[in-house]
C-alpha cells in the first residue's frame, strides 16, 4: 500500500494518521501521532486456531527510552528490560477497551502491538495508543466490530480539560481516561481524584463525547476508504445437530448451577461438565461454551424478569460486612476486611523518605512514597496453581486500590512516612480490588496514618436486554461472569476517588452511569458505616514497631558540611548512630531510627555541623586558646570565638592570662558576626 495521511484536530492537537508507510507485513498497520507524541501500532492474526477454550487475544505496550530522547538503566545495561507497570496498566487499558468487540468464539490468535515512538510534553500515548488500536483492527481484515476511541479528560479550578497536559493532571483535581463506542456509550473507564462529586464526573462525560465521537467519525471515514474485507475465521464449532445432542444430555433443569452458595453451584457445574466431556471427548470447547450460553440465558432472564439474583440478593443488596484490625503483632498496621465470601488482609508498612520506590519511566524518573501491592494466592478461589510473580491482573487491581487511597494521604511535611500496603486476597468471590481498599483502610487508620477521610469500594454490574436493563450492587463472581458490566467506584462520604470500569455487552449510556453511581453512593455510605464501626479515626501515634522520624531544615548551602568530602561525614553519623539519614535539595533533613535517642543524636549532630551564629546567643563554651589579644572559646564543635582582651573587664586588662586560663569553662554572649563569618563574643558573668 502507498502512504496514506490523515489528519483532524483533538482538544486543540493536531492528529495525524499514516498508514502504508511502516510495517507493511502486519494484518494492520498504522502510525498515530498526537502532537508530537508517536505511536505504532500493529495488529496480527493467525492462519489456524488453536486448542484453547477464549479468545487468545494478547495486547503488548512497549515504552522505549529514546522516544523521550533519553539513555536509561544501570551503567552496565540500558536495553529496556520487563515492562514497568505503566506499560503494563497502559496495555491493559487498550486490551479493555478492544476485548468487547470481538467474536469471543474466534480461536485464532490475535496480537495487538503498540510501540510508543515518540513522546512530547504535553500527550500521554494512551489514548492515542487505544486510537491506533482500534483503527489498525478496522482497516484490516481482521474480524472486529469497532471503532472506538478515548480521549483523557483533567478538571481543575472548577473547569473541565480536555486532554490535560503531564503538568495540567499533576495540578488538576481529578484526572480519567474515557472511551465510547459510535453509539456514544461509555465501554470503559479510568478515573482517579480526590472525593470529586458524582455530578461533576458525568458533567465531564457530557462535555468529552463529542470531541471523541469526532474521533469515532475520523476513523470511519478511513475505514470506509481503505479497509479490507473481514477474514472468514474457524469460530466455535456450529454442528447444529452435534449441538442438539449435547444439549440433549444436559439437565432439563440447569437452576442448581446458578442459584445457590457457591460451593454448591460449583460443585454441580463440575459433576455437569465432567459428564458431558466424558460423552463428548472431542468437543471440550464446544461443550462448554454451549453450557455457557445456557446458563447464561438463565441467569439474564432471572435478573431481568424476576429481579433474581444467584445468592437471593435484592438488586441494591450489599452481602454481609464485618473488619477487624490488629490482627498480626509486630507490624505497623493491619486490617482484616469482608464482604461475603471475599476476604482481604492489609499490611501497613512504614519506613523512611530514603525507602521510597524510585520508578525509571519514559517520561521521567518518578519517586513514589506511597505503594499498595496486591496478591492473589490460588487458594483465594480454591484452585491449585504455581506461584510466580504478580501477572497484568495483580498489578492492575493493586494501581486501582492504589489511586483510590492516594487522594486522601497526608502530605509529606505532615506525615514524612514512606507508606507500603500490601494486600492479600485470602477469599475471592467479586471484586477483591474493592476489598483491598476497604481493607487497606481499616490498615492505615490502625498504623496512625492521619488520612483525610476513611475510603470504601464497591463493584456495580448490569444486565441489559434490548433496551431493558436493571443495576446490580456487590455483584459476586457469577454476577460478573454472566453480566455485562464490572463498575468498580471508591471513594469516601464526600465524593469519588476512583472508577474502574470494563463492559462485555453493548456499553453505558450516560442515564446508566448516572443510576449506576448513584447506587454506588448508596453502598458506598453504608460500607462506610461498618469501618467507622470497627476504627472511626486514626491513632494518634504509629506503632512502637514503627520508626520513628526527625525533620528539620538546614540550610542548603550547608549540605556539603554533613555529607562530607566522598560522604565522609555523613557515613560516620549513619556508622555511629545507627539511624538513615535523607536530606533534600531544598535543605530539609529526614533522619529515621528505631531509636528515640539515637534519632536525637544523629539530629543534634547535623544541626551542629550546619550552626549558623546569631547575634545574642548564649553558649557555655571553653577556653581553648589564648592570645595576647584574647582568648578564643569552642562554641560548637568546629565552631570558635574571640572574646577581645578589651570584653575582659570594665577596667584596663595587661594581660588575658590575669582574667582566662586555658580550658577554662565560661558563658558568653555573641556580639557580632561578620560578613567573614568570624564571630566576637563576650562575656555574661
Amino acid at each position: 500500500m502507498s502512504l496514506k495521511t490523515y489528519k483532524t484536530e483533538i482538544a486543540g492537537q493536531h492528529l495525524t494518521v499514516k498508514i502504508g508507510q511502516l510495517a507493511n507485513q502486519a494484518d494492520g498497520s498504522v502510525l498515530v501521532s498526537l502532537g508530537e507524541t508517536t505511536v505504532l501500532v500493529t495488529v496480527v492474526m493467525s492462519s489456524k486456531p488453536v486448542d484453547s477454550n477464549y479468545l487468545p487475544l494478547f495486547v503488548d505496550y512497549q515504552e522505549k527510552f529514546y522516544a523521550n530522547g533519553k539513555i536509561k538503566g544501570s551503567r552496565f545495561v540500558k536495553r529496556e528490560g520487563r515492562p514497568s507497570d505503566e506499560s503494563i496498566l497502559t496495555g491493559r487499558l487498550v486490551d479493555r477497551a478492544i476485548r468487547p468487540f470481538f467474536d469471543e468464539s474466534i480461536r485464532n490468535e490475535i496480537q495487538v502491538i503498540v510501540t510508543t515512538l515518540s513522546l512530547d510534553d504535553r500527550n500521554d500515548p494512551d489514548a492515542v495508543a487505544l486510537l491506533g488500536a482500534s483503527l489498525a483492527l478496522s482497516i484490516s481484515d481482521i474480524p472486529w466490530n469497532g471503532p472506538v476511541a478515548a480521549l483523557r479528560v483533567g478538571f481543575d479550578k472548577g473547569s473541565i480539560i480536555l486532554n490535560p497536559s503531564f503538568e495540567e493532571r499533576e495540578q488538576g483535581d481529578f484526572d480519567t481516561i474515557i472511551t465510547q463506542n459510535q453509539n456514544e456509550r461509555l465501554v470503559m473507564m479510568e478515573f482517579g481524584g480526590s472525593q470529586i462529586p458524582e455530578a461533576t464526573i458525568l458533567n465531564a462525560f457530557e462535555i468529552v463525547t463529542p470531541e471523541i465521537q469526532k474521533m469515532i467519525q475520523f476513523q470511519k471515514d478511513i475505514i470506509q476508504e481503505i479497509g479490507k474485507s473481514k477474514r472468514e475465521v474457524s469460530v466455535t464449532e456450529q454442528d447444529s445437530e452435534l449441538i442438539a445432542e449435547i444439549k440433549s444430555y444436559m439437565n432439563d433443569d440447569l437452576s442448581s448451577l446458578v442459584y445457590g452458595d457457591t460451593a454448591s453451584t460449583k460443585l454441580a457445574h463440575h459433576t455437569l461438565l465432567k459428564k458431558l466431556n466424558e460423552v463428548f471427548p472431542h468437543h471440550l470447547d464446544l461443550v462448554e461454551h454451549i453450557l455457557d450460553t445456557a446458563l447464561h440465558d438463565i441467569f439474564k432472564k432471572g435478573i431481568l424478569e424476576e429481579s433474581k439474583r444467584p445468592d437471593g440478593r435484592a438488586m441494591d443488596e450489599v452481602r454481609e460486612l464485618s473488619g477487624e484490625i490488629d490482627l498480626l503483632p509486630r507490624v505497623h498496621g493491619t486490617g482484616l476486611f469482608n464482604r461475603g465470601s471475599t476476604q482481604t488482609l492489609s499490611i501497613v508498612t512504614l519506613g523512611s523518605p530514603g525507602e521510597a520506590q524510585i520508578i525509571d519511566e519514559m517520561k521521567d524518573e518518578v519517586k513514589k512514597r506511597f505503594m499498595h501491592h496486591y496478591n492473589f494466592p490460588p487458594f483465594s478461589v480454591g484452585e491449585v496453581r504455581q506461584l510466580r510473580g504478580p501477572g497484568r491482573r495483580e498489578i492492575g487491581h493493586g494501581a486501582l486500590a492504589e489511586k483510590a487511597l492516594e487522594g486522601v494521604l497526608p502530605t509529606t511535611s505532615e506525615f514524612p512516612y514512606t507508606i507500603r500496603i500490601v494486600t492479600e486476597v485470602l477469599g475471592s468471590n467479586g471484586s477483591s480490588s474493592m476489598a483491598s481498599v476497604c481493607s487497606s483502610t481499616l490498615a492505615l487508620l490502625a498504623a496512625g496514618v492521619p488520612i483525610v477521610e476513611p475510603v470504601a469500594g464497591i463493584a456495580m454490574g448490569i444486565v441489559e436486554r434490548n433496551g431493558e436493563y436493571k443495576i446490580l450492587t456487590d455483584i459476586q463472581g457469577p454476577e460478573d461472569h454472566f453480566g455485562e458490566m464490572d463498575f468498580k467506584v471508591a471513594g469516601t462520604r464526600n465524593g469519588v476517588n476512583a472508577i474502574q470500569m470494563d463492559i462485555k455487552g453493548e456499553g453505558m449510556t450516560l442515564t446508566m452511569i448516572a443510576e449506576a453511581l448513584e447506587k454506588a453512593k448508596t453502598a458506598r455510605l453504608h460500607i462506610l458505616n461498618t469501618l467507622n464501626s470497627i476504627i472511626a479515626t486514626p491513632r494518634e501515634t504509629v506503632s512502637q514497631y514503627a520508626p520513628k522520624i526527625e525533620v528539620f531544615e538546614i540550610n542548603p548551602h550547608k549540605i556539603g558540611d554533613v555529607i562530607g568530602s566522598g560522604g565522609k561525614i555523613i557515613n560516620q553519623i549513619i556508622d555511629e548512630t545507627g539511624v538513615k539519614i535523607d536530606i533534600e535539595d531544598s535543605g530539609q533533613v529526614f533522619i529515621t531510627g528505631e531509636d528515640n535517642e539515637a534519632v536525637a543524636r544523629a539530629k543534634n549532630w547535623v544541626l551542629d555541623l550546619t550552626y549558623e551564629p546569631k547575634e545574642g546567643e548564649i553558649f557555655d563554651a571553653k577556653v581553648v586558646k589564648i592570645m595576647p589579644f584574647g582568648a578564643f572559646v569552642n562554641l560548637k564543635p568546629g565552631i570558635d570565638g574571640l572574646i577581645h582582651i578589651s570584653e575582659l573587664s570594665k577596667e584596663h586588662v595587661n594581660n588575658v592570662e590575669d582574667v582566662l586560663q586555658l580550658h577554662q569553662n565560661v558563658k558568653v554572649k555573641i556580639k557580632k558576626v561578620d560578613t567573614e563569618g568570624k564571630i566576637s563574643l563576650i562575656l555574661t558573668e
